[in-house]
């Protein structure tokens, strides 16, 4: 057993970001479903009912995580595999292009930007709303990265069976037949996909204005974050401290930083205007080591 958990936590521990969001997935499915077969006196697709996203304000305020953690309950698998799989292969290109840092910024906003839309949808058009009183699935989440990707650099093609097809048009696709399935029985989804979509479009022309907009939830993050880490002050006073050596004001990690994105950002240019096949070895080697 205790090979078992070794493997197990080597090899989470070489997953990317988006890989472990997919395992978390993959859990929370397996434990509502074991949960389910223990209590069969639940209602079907309820067992993970505290973690579900409520179209009701009032019910919404008892538990309000559930902005969030709805993107990972999945009671059908179909729903989970699909899902699962969109990220699995858009993860691939995103995290060869941007940081996990932006990748986790644009999932969790995408998914409460999803969730927001759908309470805004049932709660200001009850009348048009009706079917279906709670939201779960990534779908937003994997909605926002995909079509962040799509908007930043809309003219890259990729290869679709026998021909090549460019990313804005997969992007005008798939919203389109979101906007289509808000009329039909499974508007609280469709409504959250418009929502994720939305925010990765918007989130994408910023980026490429400069502006981060997922900075301010990436503190916040952080900030929760720093709440459950120990204190490593050492009980004894530091007399001198050894500066650490700086370049025109910043830090070598900084500088460091900074060059490596640039260079990213000069290569993404580079693929805007020509394609992903006009990089030479070099070049796809630097993106591939940059995404892990």
């Amino acid at each position: 057993m205790t090979t078992l958990n070794q493997d197990i936590k080597q090899k989470l521990t070489h997953l990317n970001v988006l890989e472990k969001i997919i395992a978390i997935n993959v859990i929370v499915f397996f434990v509502g479903f074991i949960i389910q077969a223990l209590a069969g006196s639940l209602p079907y697709h309820s067992s993970l009912s505290w973690f579900e996203l409520p179209s009701a304000v009032s019910k919404l305020l008892v538990k309000p995580w559930s902005i969030i953690t709805y993107a990972f309950v999945h009671y059908d698998f179909i729903h989970l595999l699909f899902n699962m799989l969109w990220l699995y292969f858009i993860g691939q290109m995103f995290l060869n292009l941007f940081s996990k840092k932006l990748a986790l910024n644009i999932y969790f906003l995408g998914a409460m930007a999803g969730g927001l839309l759908f309470l805004l949808g049932y709660n200001l058009l009850p009348g048009v709303f009706t079917s279906g009183n709670r939201l779960v699935g990534a779908s937003a989440a994997v909605r926002a990265l995909l079509i962040f990707v799509c908007a930043y650099m809309p003219h890259t093609q990729v290869r679709f069976f026998t021909f090549n097809i460019k990313l804005w048009y997969i992007a005008a696709g798939i919203v389109a037949m979101d906007v289509i399935g808000v009329f039909g029985t499974n508007a609280g989804g469709n409504l959250a996909h418009i929502g994720g979509a939305a925010l990765g479009y918007l989130y994408a022309v910023e980026y490429k204005k400069g502006h981060d907009i997922g900075k301010g939830f990436e503190s916040i993050i952080a900030s929760i974050g720093g709440w459950f880490k120990k204190s490593k002050k050492s009980p004894l006073k530091t007399v001198h401290k050894r500066k650490k050596q700086d370049y025109a004001g910043y830090s070598s990690e900084e500088f460091n930083s900074f060059n490596k994105q640039k260079r990213i950002d000069l290569i993404l240019d580079k693929i805007k205007k020509s394609g992903y096949d006009s990089l030479n070895k070099e070049e796809k080697e630097f993106l591939f080591k940059a995404g892990k």
